[in-house]
């Protein structure tokens, strides 16, 4: 029976990993490790956030992105994109030397057991822990427009499922969406040869500015702070202040998590963005259907007529909604056991990121809600470890966890096996 089981394998659960086995805990971590970026995020791609911002997090504060970027003999700095493979690989590394070896198994499934959790692996395999934390990342949660939900991934697909665009190189694309993601994938696409088109509701696509310089004086500094969410009094509550975020009415708190820091692009996009793919701004998805090969999207326009527009394929940068329904890894009557936060599907957390369920917790978009929109980004990483471990040890001194049925039979389906390891 181990202290702590983590499933996922990405910057939250690395993080929380660390902290555990530097507290002594025993452990064991589940995933490919930085899964999602190595698989599910085009390549060519950048990270958004700045480098000192993207820190990966274990307690003593050595296995930082710039010792990393010095070992390696390239440089991370401030206002200079840094390469998602670059990221990949400083996640890799920190796997190597702050975390117990990681278990590559995908889990399937999650269910209560005497003194806590048993945990299913897909090859059969079963092992008893006292606390779970689930840092599967976003890939479970991929929010899809209804209207291309049935035409099936050789016309349509989510930004998500795309490592290489290669494959477009010749055809029509169109990108739903007007965030980073939709705004960098259409470049890609424009530059790896394929012929893109961006439709957003959006009536204009909005960018970050270029980054202020950390080094700007009290007086500047106070009037416009800088944080690992951007600059401005806002983003830096949201940053540093995520208990204070947690606080907040329900409402309130769902609210920030689906609206703040709304789509935007980043800066050192632009330029190559707007030379290369055209968009349709003020447009909405209304219906989608495939005739002789092609997707027909219907597009109601600002004026509220419509129009059609042919594409080879379609993808969906529409992000990702947090919801405990889709979490097939765990049972289903410990899904129903958890106390949801408002009116939403995401758990509701205390300060520890634990649920209502005794020793169950939660990390990364699935803490957004709870915590406010730095869950969302690998910045929120350092601020959740430290306090869940200390949450998790907490629950291990203190009262024994509840106990439901275990569920009839194993979960077989494509759902359970799909169950994504990365967080």
């Amino acid at each position: 029976m181990y202290d702590m089981a983590v499933i996922g394998a990405g910057p939250y659960g690395l993080s929380v990993a660390a902290h555990a086995a530097a507290a002594g805990m025993s452990i064991r971590i589940f995933g490919r490790s930085m899964e999602s970026w190595r698989d599910h995020m085009p390549s060519g791609m950048f990270l958004k956030s700045e480098p000192w911002a993207s820190n990966l997090c274990d307690p003593a504060g050595r296995h930082t992105l710039g010792r990393f970027s010095a070992e390696r003999g390239f440089e991370a700095v401030h206002g200079s994109p840094l390469p998602i493979g670059a990221f990949t690989e400083y996640g890799l590394w920190f796997a190597r030397r702050a975390v117990p070896e990681v278990d590559e198994r995908t889990v399937t499934l999650v269910t209560s057991a005497e003194n806590g959790f048993a945990v299913r692996t897909a090859d059969g395999d079963s092992i008893g822990a006292r606390t779970v934390v689930v840092a599967v990342g976003v890939l479970p949660f991929v929010r899809v427009p209804q209207p291309l939900a049935d035409l099936g991934p050789e016309h349509a697909t989510h930004s998500s499922a795309h490592h290489d665009l290669s494959a477009f190189r010749g055809r029509e694309v169109t990108v739903i969406g007007a965030g980073q993601a939709a705004l960098e994938t259409a470049t890609l696409l424009a530059e790896q040869g394929a012929h893109p088109r961006l439709v957003a509701r959006a009536d204009r696509v909005r960018w970050n500015t270029v980054p202020l310089p950390l080094d700007r004086g009290a007086l500047r500094s106070a009037r416009t702070p800088i944080s690992g969410l951007g600059s401005g009094w806002t983003s830096w509550a949201y940053a540093q202040l995520p208990w204070a975020v947690r606080t907040l009415p329900a409402t309130t708190r769902e609210h920030i998590a689906r609206t703040a820091l709304g789509p935007a692009g980043a800066w050192w996009l632009k330029e190559r963005y707007e030379r290369q793919v055209p968009a349709l701004l003020g447009h909405r998805l209304q219906g989608a259907e495939v005739h002789d090969g092609r997707v027909r999207l219907t597009l109601v326009e600002p004026d509220t007529t419509t129009s059609v527009v042919e594409t080879d394929h379609v993808i969906a940068a529409t992000g990702f909604t947090p919801d405990l329904d889709r979490l097939a890894l765990l049972d289903a009557p410990l899904r129903r056991a958890i106390t949801t936060l408002g009116a939403g599907r995401a758990p509701d957390l205390n300060a520890g990121f634990e649920s209502s369920w005794p020793g169950l917790f939660f990390t990364g978009l699935l803490s957004a809600p709870s915590f406010g929109p730095s869950m969302r980004f690998v910045y929120g990483a350092t601020y959740t470890a430290g306090r869940l471990v200390a949450g998790a040890r907490g629950r291990l001194r203190g009262r024994r966890t509840q106990l439901l049925p275990r569920p009839a039979a194993p979960v077989s389906s494509v759902d359970g096996a799909a169950a994504l390891r990365e967080g």
